[in-house]
């Protein structure tokens, strides 16, 4: 048993880069009840929290950003390491939130691979069409909440440059100069974020309808 449960771990862990171990951690869980639908629903889910747990990040990022370029005398050293904290929480977020969307992209075309093997073994002709129609309407459904997810993720990169250069110039800058020059950047800054956070609420809102599509059809 020991034995089953690392291996079924290390698969996890390689699951989308290796095949042979996708397909053995997909049966593994097969065997256990828990089908590709199932980890579908589970990891679509799991890419939701994460865009939501992105955002805060980001608008927490973006709150500090506004009270650094806000002081007129301080510990500038003490503003970048706060500033430097948040840019790293909100580039562990956003890249949390590509490895999320990554694990929903391989388990779906592992479901829809099977799928289309299993529809050839139909013997039944009006079976087989339906169930062909039911593939074709649930992977344009799923394709339609992937580019949505990945747009999000799109968005969350011209916010991390901008972050990450501001960062860059008061690490380098460390002087009341470089406070001012950042002014100029906050409302550009400002400005990004909201389009950042209007796609992931756009891609929050497919995923949930997505989850309740597939859920509906189970009952």
């Amino acid at each position: 048993m020991k034995s089953f449960i690392r291996n079924l771990m290390m698969c996890s862990l390689l699951t989308g880069l290796m095949s042979g171990c996708a397909s053995t951690y997909y049966n593994a869980w097969e065997k256990a009840g828990v089908h590709k639908r199932d980890i579908l629903v589970s990891r679509v889910e799991n890419t939701r929290d994460s865009q939501q747990d992105a955002q805060e990040e980001f608008k927490d990022a973006l709150e500090q950003f506004g009270s650094v370029v806000a002081l007129q005398n301080t510990d500038l050293k003490q503003a970048y390491d706060r500033l430097n904290a948040e840019y790293e929480d909100s580039e562990s977020a956003a890249q949390e939130v590509t490895d999320r969307i990554n694990s929903v992209e391989a388990v779906a075309e592992a479901l829809f691979k099977e799928w289309g093997q299993e529809i050839d073994q139909y013997t039944n002709p009006d079976f087989k069409r339906s169930s062909s129609n039911q593939l074709r309407d649930t992977r344009s459904r799923y394709q339609g909440m992937l580019a949505s997810m990945r747009r999000s993720e799109q968005s969350m990169q011209p916010v991390l440059a901008t972050f990450r250069d501001n960062v860059l110039f008061l690490k380098h800058n460390l002087n009341a100069q470089a406070i001012g020059s950042l002014k100029g950047e906050f409302a550009s800054l400002q400005d990004e974020i909201a389009v950042l956070i209007r796609e992931m609420n756009r891609s929050i809102a497919e995923s949930d309808q997505f989850i309740a599509e597939l859920r509906s059809e189970q009952t």
